[in-house]
C-alpha cells in the first residue's frame, strides 16, 4: 500500500521559493500518477498539481508559471518547487495518487497523509 509523506514545509517570505517533497512506498510508483493538492485555514482542501506516469504535467490556474512538479521515480519521490511564493499559498500542502473523474483530480488512497505547513509572510 502507498503511504505518501511529505516534508519541506516551513515559513517564508513573500517572493521566496520553497520545495515540497513526497516519498511514496510501493514498488509501482513509476506507474502513478501523483499529485498535490493544499488547505488552506477554513478553506476546502484543493487541486494544485499532478504529474502523470507519462510525464504530462497539469496545473491549477493560481499556480501556473510559479509551482513545478516532478519525480525521482529511482527514489520514489515527486516534488512541488514553488516560487514567487505568495501569502496566498499559505496551506498544508498534501501529496497522494491521483486518479480522474467527474471532471477532476481525486486522492486514489482511502486516506491523507499528514502533509506538511507553508507559511507565507507578507
Amino acid at each position: 500500500q502507498v503511504r505518501p509523506v511529505e516534508s519541506g514545509g516551513g515559513l517564508v517570505q513573500a517572493g521566496d521559493s520553497m520545495r515540497l517533497s513526497c516519498a511514496a512506498s510501493g514498488r509501482l510508483f513509476s506507474t502513478y500518477a501523483m499529485g498535490w493538492f493544499r488547505q488552506a485555514p477554513g478553506k476546502e482542501r484543493e487541486f494544485v498539481a499532478v504529474l502523470r506516469w507519462t510525464g504530462i504535467t497539469s496545473y491549477a490556474d493560481f499556480v501556473k508559471g510559479r509551482f513545478t512538479i516532478s519525480r525521482d521515480n529511482a527514489k520514489n519521490t515527486v516534488y512541488l518547487q514553488m516560487n514567487s511564493l505568495k501569502p496566498e499559498d499559505t496551506a498544508v500542502y498534501y501529496c497522494s495518487v491521483v486518479v480522474w473523474y467527474g471532471s477532476s483530480w481525486h486522492n486514489a488512497l482511502d486516506a491523507w497523509g499528514q502533509g506538511t505547513l507553508v507559511t507565507v509572510s507578507s
